[in-house]
């Protein structure tokens, strides 16, 4: 079972980290999903070190049938971390602009790239400010990571797996869209409305609360409630596979480290005509 502090870390925690001779890897990876930029807050001002990481064009793929954010291609990833400093076997601190959605999915990333050594700042930015924590503008020229992205090291589920696991007597898909998208009553950004058929409705704000998460216990009990089982199969999707990360994130800390992420989730689903929609 995961421990809390090998996935999340707090203001004063890092605060102390970063004192240190050799201090962690920061990496802002703030995201909106309407926009604007997340680079725009970056400069505004960020953590003294941190290295700006775009989720759109850095951490996912180029959006199309395999969703609006696909995994990315290894290759362009490891660039990308290697050019924020990104080194191996080295700790790596993700934080974002407090929602916990963007570093839930670039921890993910760097999880299933095989780089262990990842936690997310609790409470994103404006936790490390109202803990007093520096700010800085200064836009720092990190020395070149030497980090290799190993694919696989975080289950993942394609459509069909998806299905299956939606389909089992044995098994959970969540959905951690809002109930109304779930329902199928309506849908702002993808071209159909509903949900896997099978899945099990579960919405994010029902296991973390403006993107801190309460105690694993508490966590267990939500997704019990929820029909997931200590031994049954769990996977989650949302609509472009950022909120089912913090959702897989979720399940970490409440001792799931096996918990699948639907990376495409509804965004691929749809994609297909031939595949089935359920409402209601």
């Amino acid at each position: 079972m995961s421990g809390t502090e090998d996935l999340l870390v707090e203001p004063d925690r890092l605060a102390t980290e970063l004192d240190r001779a050799d201090p962690p890897t920061l990496l802002d990876v703030r995201w909106r999903l309407a926009g604007p930029p997340g680079r725009e807050d970056y400069t505004a001002g960020h953590l003294p070190g941190a290295v700006f990481v775009d989720l759109d064009t850095e951490l996912c793929g180029r959006p199309g049938a395999a969703g609006r954010h696909p995994l990315p291609d290894p290759a362009a990833l490891q660039t990308a971390l290697r050019a924020a400093g990104v080194r191996a076997g080295h700790p790596v601190v993700v934080y974002d602009g407090g929602d916990g959605l963007s570093a839930a999915r670039a921890w993910w990333t760097l999880r299933w790239a095989c780089h262990r050594a990842v936690r997310v700042l609790h409470g994103g930015f404006p936790a490390w400010v109202a803990a007093g924590g520096p700010v800085s503008t200064d836009a720092p020229a990190p020395a070149p990571g030497d980090v290799t992205v190993r694919p696989g090291e975080l289950p993942v589920l394609d459509a069909g797996e998806a299905a299956r696991l939606a389909a089992a007597d044995a098994g959970v898909l969540l959905d951690v869209r809002g109930a109304p998208r779930y329902r199928g009553e309506t849908e702002p950004i993808d071209p159909v409305a509903g949900h896997v058929p099978g899945a099990v409705n579960l919405p994010a704000p029902e296991y973390v609360t403006e993107g801190r998460f309460p105690a694993a216990e508490a966590l267990r009990e939500r997704f019990a409630a929820a029909g997931v089982t200590p031994e049954a199969p769990v996977g989650a999707y949302c609509g472009s596979g950022v909120t089912a990360a913090q959702a897989v994130l979720a399940l970490h800390l409440a001792g799931r480290p096996d918990a699948a992420l639907y990376v495409g989730s509804w965004s691929d689903w749809v994609a297909d005509p031939d595949r089935p929609v359920a409402t209601g």
